[in-house]
């Protein structure tokens, strides 16, 4: 099995992919290929036939996006997903609002695990989708979260979804509190978080087009 990722610093669906990998117990070659330099997309396009990344290729069966990647993932080991139906349907409907939404946080606070922009990127647009993030944190933990710390108790990939938003909020400041906050402090600390957040903090590509604030 071979994960395509991209840069670690800026990659947040290679990110979601990676820990549903990661979550499921899988055992795999990491390819990272940055991102926006000469010949990255030829390089990635010889992996992945969207020209995207990440990409899953299991003994030459090829997957691409990030959800499908988890779907996939999840086929082989089902407990990726929450054992519950009604959970499960919940997981997944978080997880595509995830994946589709959220587009005023994605343009203005885009992930950057090394910079401290402690302040930047809000707007009323903003700040809504923060507050339905944190909204949806709160809910599943209160209806699905009494057998652990994650959104559905154990680790899904719903928590993967939402991975990236976990490193946007502590590289912009963004505070929450209650059952929010305590869920960004569990996955800021998980221990594969904190391994892609050290390999990101060790890489030194730029995109300018990220690096919105300087």
């Amino acid at each position: 099995m071979k994960l395509i990722i991209g840069n670690k610093n800026y990659s947040s669906w290679s990110l979601r992919a990676w820990l549903a990998a990661r979550a499921g117990g899988f055992t795999f070659e990491e390819i990272r290929i940055p991102l926006f330099i000469p010949g990255s997309r030829e390089h990635i396009l010889s992996h992945s036939p969207s020209g995207k990344v990440p990409c899953l290729i299991d003994h030459g069966f090829v997957v691409w996006d990030s959800l499908a990647i988890g779907e996939y993932l999840a086929e082989k080991n089902p407990q990726l997903w929450p054992a519950d139906a009604s959970a499960r349907a919940v997981a997944r409907a978080v997880s595509a609002e995830m994946h589709s939404g959220f587009s005023q946080l994605r343009q203005n606070m885009p992930m950057n695990i090394r910079k401290d922009y402690t302040g930047h990127g809000h707007s009323p647009e903003v700040d809504a989708d923060i507050a339905r993030i944190a909204a949806i944190w709160a809910d599943c933990r209160k209806r699905f979260g009494s057998a652990g710390p994650y959104l559905f108790g154990e680790f899904s990939i719903a928590d993967a979804a939402f991975a990236p938003v976990c490193f946007r909020f502590k590289t912009y400041g963004v505070k929450l509190d209650g059952a929010a906050a305590a869920y960004l402090d569990t996955m800021l600390s998980n221990a594969d978080m904190r391994e892609w957040e050290t390999a990101a903090l060790a890489e030194t590509e730029a995109i300018a087009a990220e690096d919105l604030y300087g």
